[in-house]
């Protein structure tokens, strides 16, 4: 590979992310619709799936959203059965949202889904480059957990 400008980095980069992004949604979007579950849905039963009862408040602070639009995503899972939303009793104010045996059956198959999706994409990679791979994954999300940046190596 030539040696590319930050500039045309940047360009390639979000020309294949976006091209990777694109065809990986369109493969899960099946999934999602045998479930009847959309995106947002889906990332609120993930989030519930991995940190277990949450608060309205919570969830919509971990997924950048009013809790307008927390009850409204958290209503039609309460109507399909997918989760269950309860006052605490001591504040009822508060509202805390847990998964369903339903809701748990429906994102471990999604969750199994994904997995086996990415097993195929990436078995054609030796393990060497997929350790690699994820290295390089590491450093960009911790980087962007702190302040938006990813420390470069000047070696």
């Amino acid at each position: 590979m030539s040696s590319l400008t930050i500039t045309e980095f940047a360009d390639r980069v979000n020309e294949n992310m976006a091209a990777i992004w694109r065809e990986y949604l369109k493969q899960q979007t099946g999934e999602f619709y045998k479930v009847k579950v959309t995106l947002p849905q889906l990332a609120i039963l993930e989030l519930l799936y991995k940190s277990g009862e949450l608060t309205m408040s919570d969830m919509a602070r971990s997924m950048n959203v009013t809790t307008a639009a927390m009850t409204g995503i958290i209503d039609r899972l309460v109507r399909e059965g997918y989760v269950d939303r309860t006052h605490v009793p001591n504040d009822r104010r508060v509202i805390e949202v847990k998964l369903t045996q339903k809701g748990g059956k429906i994102i471990k198959y999604v969750i199994d889904h994904k997995r086996n999706m990415t097993t195929r994409v990436f078995s054609a990679l030796s393990n060497a480059e997929r350790e690699n791979y994820l290295s390089i994954l590491t450093r960009i999300r911790e980087g962007l957990g702190k302040n938006g940046t990813v420390p470069i190596n000047t070696k």
